[in-house]
This record gives C-alpha cells, structure tokens and sequence, in this order.
C-alpha cells in the first residue's frame, strides 16, 4: 500500500470524509503528528497499532561488494517501529 491507496483507504472508511482531498488532509495531518512527536518525545505509542521510537545507530565500517573497498558509516538516528499484540495477531 502506498500513500495513496491510504488516502482512498481512509476515504471509504467509516470517518466520515467526503472528498479525496479531505481525507488526504486527515492523512497527512496523522503522518506530520507523528513526525513531531517523534521530533519531541522520541516515541510515539498508538495503543493496539504499535510504538514508533528513535533508535541511534553507531557509526561502523563496511565493505563495497564490488570493489571490496572499506567504508565508514557516519552514527545516525533511525527510526524504529515495534508493532503491538493486537497488530500482530490480526496479520
């Protein structure tokens, strides 16, 4: 599923939109809330969906398969999602 098959998604759900660009609206409202919250808190937690956090990941070396040239990766922050029971046992 992509961004917008999420949109028509969320159109022909029971929420009451009327328009594709109202659900689109509501779409990237819920996309932007959780960038912020992840910008301010670190995690956001949607009960019975699933916990999206901000992991650090350390600087480390690796090698170019074609070359076999050694690299080094800068340490960055990742984001990381760890889905809830509820999410789990519906798949």
């Amino acid at each position: 599923m992509n961004k917008g098959e999420l949109v028509e998604a969320v159109l022909g759900s029971k929420a009451g939109l009327e328009s594709k660009a109202s659900a689109e609206k509501a779409t990237n409202a819920v996309l932007d809330a959780i960038k912020k919250g992840l910008k301010k808190d670190k995690k956001v937690q949607l009960v019975g969906f699933g916990t999206f956090s901000v992991k650090k990941r350390a600087a480390r070396k690796v090698r170019n398969p074609q070359t076999g040239e050694t690299m080094k990766v800068k340490a960055k922050r990742v984001v990381h999602f760890k889905p809830g029971k509820a999410l789990n046992d519906s798949i």
